[in-house]
């Protein structure tokens, strides 16, 4: 768990820097204007936490509070430099750009992109502020790694500033189908933007292909080799530079996710969990941000039509379903949340009895040990995105089976079912296949889920965070010293 303390600022700038949208620490503003900071590590934090520590790291982004601009600060020995944000600059180039047009874009049009002149301006400055505030924290020869969609363009901005830089960039979401990202107006600039690095990593080789395909198509590089980096990624030739570009599916502290789920307090608040849910005899979870990519309504579907046609009884199962609050502000997550609230009632209505919801609905924060006892206390996990990049909670249940008990429904649109064969697969878009994959983790023999979940076990157990970290900067160092 990171600590803020505030500590005498380093003179000569970080040997490692990773950039992101967020600070590895929440600025809180409470009521009466005082501001205090909370932890907030997530899977990231925790992968390069070591790295930073051990190469006088340094982490680069919005402390989540608009207008906020502290000066650097120390936690858990590492140096953290916040970007200004004001109340305008999170809508235009946040809540605008980056999840009005880049997240729907790059998740197969599930709801239309906006394309607006005013987004792209503030996502370009508020990228380039980024780079400076990145430029002005790295030593001399340092590697800078930056994250995600939110900064596609950071590589290029900051190459230039500081060519003496070794980039890496990771996209955690798709990239999608070329024919989708040519309707980008600025399709070209991301792209340059994106060659900067002298490593673009994404989760599966079918990102990283449409990309090579983009950088040969509008980056007006026709080198293009498909040379290979212990198997892991191919090069672009920008100009005199080379570029890597790979396939790193990412992972979670799996280790600790596992000792958590054996842990004792853990298992009784999972027991518990199950009596005051009615003790079922079956009990679904699902546990998603609520974002329209994510299918909940999909298995709220599912589920309603198997209680009509008499395959799930409804005395004997409950959907314990956690929807996450995310982006409120966003006029299509307001409207998502409506119609899953009102599928939600629905089915209670249709199906329920007094004192037992076949649907229990959750929308707020649970606290990390609170999940893994959801985990814990669940039969089958459902995960049924229309489109996601990795899904990293189909890998927290799996760490979580401990006992080698529990099904997984995946779909074939997350990132994680390229590595979790052994799951109960469906196409969330076959309303019949989802059912179908359901009754199958409900009613297969006992022998054959538990051979399913022990090979699911051993595939996130042996592959995890700190694999993925490691095998990232591996093909990085390498394409530094080449």
């Amino acid at each position: 768990m990171m600590r803020a303390t505030e500590q005498t600022p380093p003179d000569a700038g970080a040997d490692f820097v990773v950039v992101a949208n967020r600070l590895p620490v929440d600025l809180v503003r409470e009521k009466d204007g005082h501001e205090h900071w909370k932890a907030s590590p997530g899977g990231l934090v925790t992968a390069l936490e070591s790295i930073l520590k051990a190469n006088h790291g340094a982490w680069v982004g919005w402390p989540g509070v608009a207008d906020a601009a502290p000066d650097p600060f120390d936690a858990d020995g590492i140096r953290l430099h916040s970007v200004t944000l004001s109340a305008e600059d999170v809508g235009l180039y946040y809540e605008g750009f980056s999840n009005g047009t880049l997240w729907p874009l790059f998740h197969d049009v599930v709801v239309p992109p906006e394309y607006h002149r005013e987004w792209w301006n503030a996502y370009v400055a508020i990228n380039r502020r980024f780079a400076e505030a990145t430029a002005a924290a790295a030593a001399t020869d340092a590697t800078v790694w930056v994250q995600d969609y939110q900064l596609l363009l950071v590589p290029r901005l900051l190459r230039e500033m500081r060519p003496d830089l070794t980039i890496g960039f990771f996209l955690h979401i798709p990239f999608p189908p070329v024919e989708l990202f040519m309707q980008l107006p600025w399709r070209s600039e991301i792209v340059e933007g994106m060659l900067g690095a002298d490593l673009v990593g994404f989760h599966l080789p079918g990102g990283a292909d449409n990309f090579r395909i983009l950088a040969h198509r509008l980056g007006g590089h026709p080198s293009v080799r498909l040379r290979s980096t212990r198997g892991r990624a191919s090069e672009i030739r920008v100009d005199d530079r080379r570029v890597r570009v790979g396939a790193f599916p990412i992972s979670i502290d799996s280790a600790s996710i596992d000792a958590a789920a054996r842990d004792r307090g853990t298992r009784a608040r999972a027991e518990r969990l199950r009596t005051e849910l009615g003790s079922p005899e079956i009990l679904l979870l699902g546990v998603d941000r609520l974002d329209y990519t994510k299918g909940i309504d999909v298995r709220l579907r599912a589920l309603e039509e198997l209680f009509e046609e008499g395959r799930l009884e409804t005395a004997d199962v409950t959907l314990l379903q956690l929807a996450t609050p995310s982006r409120e502000r966003v006029e299509q997550y307001q409207i998502m949340r409506s119609r899953i609230e009102e599928s939600v009632g629905r089915i209670n209505g249709s199906f329920g009895e007094i004192g037992h919801p076949v649907v229990t609905y959750i929308h707020r924060p649970v606290p990390k040990s609170e999940l893994t006892a959801f985990y814990v206390a669940a039969d089958v996990m459902l995960v049924t995105p229309v489109r996601d990049g990795m899904n990293l909670v189909a890998k927290e249940y799996v760490a979580s089976c401990t006992d080698g008990e529990g099904s997984l429904v995946l779909s074939e649109f997350a990132g994680a079912a390229a590595e979790l064969r052994q799951a109960y697969l469906c196409n969330p878009h076959d309303l019949e296949g989802v059912k179908d994959a359901i009754m199958a983790a409900v009613t297969e023999a006992e022998d054959d889920r538990r051979r399913r979940m022990r090979a699911l076990r051993r595939q996130v157990l042996g592959n995890d965070v700190h694999a993925w970290a490691r095998r990232f900067f591996e093909t990085l160092d390498a394409t530094s010293d080449e």
